[in-house]
């Protein structure tokens, strides 16, 4: 007999693995550009949950759903490809610590759009978090002397993403399959227009560079199907923690092995976003009651967040 928070949690942690290792894939994906990579990520994604929904039974979903519901997942849809596309470019231009620092400082944004556009009341340790947060940029951006962009550009658009799924009522693997296949005519358009000008990469650079490009699918979707599997089984809280394995492991790819620059203010403030995480997830901890149920279904996308007061679980990160 399965027991379901055990496999919740090789699932979650499973997905978040997934996620934080994914700029070493995209480094193979070298010398294909970064729009040219989100092109490959969309196309072969949308024929990856495709195959995944006709051996599920589920493509009949398809025709089922509302024009509400395709035009809610078209907004996703602009929003995720924004995403992984600022991701692509981060990870393949030695920019991950900021990738990383944009999904730290992404459950703080969520939380700042839930006060700001649903109108919800923050607690003192909520506004403490945020508090050190806003500390954080303002030291890093001094520091550097222009604010971090390529973060505050991955955690906008995924917090915004997650505002969007907030009202999306469609099963996980439908949703992520008609977000990928709204964007399927202009990345398939963008890679035909690549090849015919002579500039594409799919097939000039080995069997096995074409080999990589096509698994863009498969290592887009698997995580996501891994975290949609884990938010059935575990609670918020729960799923919540474990999402900090994503950007700590694309921290320590950009340090350790990207050899990416880490002066002094900037470790300082990551420590700050790290501050303001711990008295968020105290938070939650403290105010998490005792009967609470795992997350269930949750909206599908390039990476899941942790559970904050407004947009619904959802990730991207990668």
């Amino acid at each position: 007999m399965t027991d379901p928070r055990r496999d919740g949690l090789l699932f979650g942690t499973g997905a978040y693995v997934w996620w934080g290792l994914c700029p070493g894939f995209f480094l193979l994906l070298l010398p294909a550009g970064s729009l040219e990579i989100l092109a490959h990520r969309i196309v072969w994604s949308a024929v990856f949950l495709l195959l995944v929904l006709a051996v599920a039974r589920r493509l009949g979903d398809l025709r089922r759903l509302r024009w509400r519901t395709w035009l809610q997942l078209l907004a996703a849809s602009a929003l995720v490809s924004a995403n992984w596309g600022v991701y692509i470019y981060a990870a393949t231009h030695g920019h991950v610590v900021d990738a990383a620092l944009g999904y730290f400082i992404n459950p703080l944004i969520s939380v700042l759009l839930g006060v700001l556009v649903f109108r919800e009341r923050i607690n003192r340790w909520q506004a403490a978090a945020l508090l050190l947060a806003v500390g954080a940029v303002v030291l890093l951006s001094v520091s550097v002397g222009a604010p971090p962009y390529i973060a505050f550009a991955l955690a906008v658009t995924f917090a915004f993403y997650g505002l969007v799924k907030k009202v999306v009522t469609a099963d996980p693997r439908v949703g992520v399959a008609v977000e990928t296949l709204l964007a399927l005519p202009i990345a398939g358009g963008y890679l035909v227009a690549l090849e015919v000008a002579g500039r594409g990469h799919f097939l000039s650079e080995g069997v096995g560079h074409t080999g990589l490009l096509l698994l863009a699918g498969p290592v887009t979707a698997i995580p996501l199907l891994l975290f949609a599997a884990a938010a059935q089984r575990l609670p918020m809280v729960t799923l919540g923690l474990l999402f900090y394995i994503n950007p700590a492991l694309q921290m320590a790819w950009g340090v350790l092995i990207g050899h990416e620059p880490m002066p002094v203010a900037r470790w300082v403030g990551f420590a700050l976003i790290w501050l303001a995480l711990a008295v968020q997830a105290a938070d939650a901890v403290r105010n998490r009651t005792p009967r609470e149920k795992p997350a269930g279904k949750p909206e599908s996308g390039s990476a899941a967040r942790p559970p904050d007061p407004s947009p619904a679980q959802e990730a991207n990160s990668g």
